[in-house]
């Protein structure tokens, strides 16, 4: 699921949709993504999503109706959302961004089977943190 063309520029403009909860990235040459807030939280580049390495990522389930509170920026290269459910700890770069809405499609039939896989689905609430497995030393 690699982009064949990285995108490494800033968007133009960023818009957060509330009642349908897309974030819109448009580009200078008119290239535009459409990534649903849902899509973003559940492939978040935090630790907390991905872990600390392979086999270490966490399945987020509930996150349907999750909205974007607010977006910061991150210096020249990133933003950083902060989502409905107080998930604040993904940095979202240039490049990743790109890989989200070139791939969409792609991530969100994963997303779906391994929702399936799991025996739950988009609403399912998310275990709590101290019913999971946790083996990081950082936090």
């Amino acid at each position: 699921m690699s982009s064949p063309t990285p995108r490494n520029d800033w968007p133009q403009a960023i818009v957060l949709h509330k009642l349908s909860r897309v974030l819109e990235l448009t580009y200078a040459d008119g290239m535009q993504y459409r990534l649903p807030y849902e899509l973003m939280r559940v492939y978040s580049p935090s630790a907390e999503v991905r872990g600390h390495g392979p086999g270490q990522e966490t399945l987020q389930t509930g996150k349907r109706q999750v909205v974007i509170d607010s977006v910061a920026q991150v210096g020249n290269y990133a933003i950083q959302p902060h989502f409905s459910d107080g998930h604040d700890t993904g940095i979202f770069t240039w490049e990743y961004l790109h890989f989200l809405g070139i791939n969409q499609e792609t991530l969100w039939a994963d997303y779906l089977v391994r929702l399936e896989k799991a025996g739950a689905d988009r609403d399912t609430p998310q275990p709590s943190v101290s019913s999971q497995t946790h083996h990081c030393a950082s936090h």
